[in-house]
């Protein structure tokens, strides 16, 4: 597809009906269709999404300076809505419309996306099955009987972190960086060995100094470094960062075999059944605190049994689900393919703090799914 593409009168149609069949499964589900802004502030998706949304997203300022984007994605600005309007809880929203991203390996600038929302249910276990049907009901209303699907659990690790021996200044900081692939590799190495890069030894060269000394320091360290990019972080933001890995050197180190079994775990990937009983193998010792979150994975993997889902076709991935930073448990994906190989179709997940940070109820939960509208057209005439 063209970078910039235009809908000719017979993809349009056929958009649409496809959007008008996706729509009618959400509403017979209890959702009512809503239709963010366009434009948005960049500041909400700086601050809650992956770095790989961050690189792609369409930034501008208006007149005033103030820094807008275009909508990456629209799970966000709905959930911001929800929050803004004082609508009661549970909400199911749902919505079909036109993201924006910087295209990447030659894909389109701006595409379709249709998608569903439910916000505040406090059964999570109810709230993931819903969803699964409500993702599926609608791939099958567009026309797409055969797909791939892929699912993860980001609370798995995170039960994984806390029940295994880490010192508790490193628990934080593996959760918080487990979604940035490669700096987390990084971290759990230093968490055993020590500093090892250059960057990494200048940081050191902080330990011991007094809090009042810190900032100064590091502000002469970035001074040295002149115009070095610092990507999409401010120059604030990465000061806090330094003062708070130079506190890393007063941690104990990690267990080399609690590294290792954290690396095992997230090498796991498989048909669904066989990887959780490989994570149910590697994680003995600490058993009795893994077995709620692989339970809740095996109920999941039923409830997909129901909707005619076979659980042997299902790949679980322990490592899925480091692209987008709001994720906090159950995710999933569903993929077609083409002449080229896999295309993601569709994706999802639990995000249990994002409502709360918008300025939502404390501890509201959410779950979504969204769609990418060309790419599931495509496959369904292909399955035809």
């Amino acid at each position: 597809m063209s970078a910039f593409p235009t809908y000719g009168p017979d993809d349009i149609a056929a958009l649409d009906e496809q959007a008008a069949a996706m729509l009618a499964v959400f509403a017979g589900r209890g959702y009512t269709r809503h239709e963010p802004a366009i434009l948005q502030p960049a500041q909400i998706f700086i601050d809650r999404s992956g770095e790989e949304i961050r690189r792609r997203t369409f930034e501008l300022s208006d007149p005033s300076g103030r820094e807008l984007c275009l909508r990456p994605d629209l799970t966000i600005p709905t959930c911001q809505w929800q929050v803004e309007s004082g609508r009661p809880y549970p909400a199911r929203l749902c919505y079909h419309g036109l993201a924006f991203r910087h295209r990447l390996g030659g894909g389109p600038t701006q595409f379709y996306q249709a998608g569903a929302e439910l916000l505040g249910l406090e059964d999570r276990a109810t709230g993931d099955v819903e969803m699964m049907t409500v993702a599926v009901g609608a791939l099958r209303a567009a026309g797409l009987e055969k797909f791939e699907m892929k699912i993860g659990d980001l609370g798995l690790f995170a039960t994984l972190v806390d029940a295994l021996d880490v010192p508790a200044q490193w628990r934080g900081r593996l959760k918080r960086h487990f979604w940035r692939s490669g700096y987390f590799e990084t971290l759990l190495t230093r968490m055993v060995t020590g500093a090892a890069s250059d960057a990494e030894r200048a940081i050191d060269a902080l330990h011991g100094l007094k809090p009042a000394e810190l900032r100064p320091a590091i502000e002469a360290l970035l001074d040295k470094e002149g115009d070095a990019p610092l990507g999409m972080r401010t120059r604030e933001e990465i000061v806090e960062r330094l003062m708070v890995q130079a506190s890393d050197g007063t941690a104990p180190k990690l267990d080399a075999k609690v590294a290792e079994t954290v690396k095992q775990v997230l090498d796991v990937s498989g048909p669904a059944p066989t990887a959780l009983e490989q994570i149910r193998t590697l994680t003995k010792a600490v058993a009795a605190s893994m077995e709620k979150p692989l339970a809740a994975m095996e109920a999941r993997l039923a409830a997909l049994a129901g909707l005619g889902v076979d659980p042997k076709s299902v790949r679980f991935v322990a490592h899925f689900g480091r692209n987008l930073e709001y994720y906090t448990g159950f995710v999933f994906e569903f993929w077609s393919r083409d002449e080229s190989g896999p295309v993601e179709i569709a994706g999802g997940g639990r995000y249990d703090t994002l409502l709360e940070s918008l300025g939502g109820p404390r501890g509201a939960t959410a779950i979504g799914c969204a769609i990418r509208s060309e790419r599931l057209l495509a496959a369904a005439r292909r399955g035809k």
